[in-house]
């Protein structure tokens, strides 16, 4: 059983170690991690990279559970977000295809940190075609036995999401001719650049 944390579009490795497993578990009674992907994701703009942090209250030092983090909706970052999410896919081949449905998140006031990723946890999966069945965890622990569990809360973070770059499939970019290819993006770019073949790349 696969064991994860609630990410904002987690980047690619986390949906293809999910696609492994029939069965996962979403950390619901952890603390608030302030260095991981909870509140952020990165993905590749025309002159690299781009990191979206959605504010939370508390700052970086709110130590809540995270079903209790409340974003701070006193600056208008949805629509910081949305434009920087144009901006770098308007040109992807499925642009058009997903960009109606996914404004309409970044349209939609939301108050927790915690509905806000779990809407776009399961319209993400719904796209991907990722049919496992996931549930939410029971209780706290800190540890799970080696063997009958995988525990990937913890273990991508901004600090070292590249080092898991040759485990991440790699597909055409839109801007790949000026930056290179960049492995291990938001869950958006493989979305925006492949489409419906990202299950294929993710298996």
């Amino acid at each position: 059983m696969l064991i994860i944390g609630l990410q904002y579009f987690a980047p690619v490795i986390e949906y293809k170690i999910s696609f492994q497993y029939s069965n996962i578990n979403l950390e619901q009674y952890e603390y608030w991690q302030k260095a991981a992907f909870r509140n952020r994701c990165i993905i590749a703009g025309a002159n690299g990279l781009v990191n979206l942090s959605i504010p939370v209250e508390g700052g970086r030092h709110s130590g809540k559970p995270v079903r209790e983090v409340k974003i701070d909706n006193t600056s208008r970052w949805q629509m910081v977000h949305w434009r920087s999410v144009v901006s770098a896919y308007n040109r992807s081949p499925w642009f058009e295809y997903y960009k109606d449905e996914m404004e309409s998140f970044y349209n939609t006031k939301y108050n927790w940190l915690w509905d806000w990723n779990y809407d776009l946890l399961l319209w993400t999966n719904k796209k991907l075609g990722i049919e496992g069945n996931m549930e939410l965890t029971k209780s706290w622990k800190r540890d799970y036995p080696a063997g009958d569990f995988e525990d990937w809360r913890y273990r991508v973070l901004p600090k070292n999401y590249t080092s898991f770059a040759g485990d991440c499939p790699v597909y055409r970019q839109v801007f790949e001719d000026r930056l290179g290819f960049i492995p291990n993006l938001s869950i958006l770019d493989l979305l925006f650049c492949e489409g419906s073949n990202a299950i294929n790349l993710l298996g």
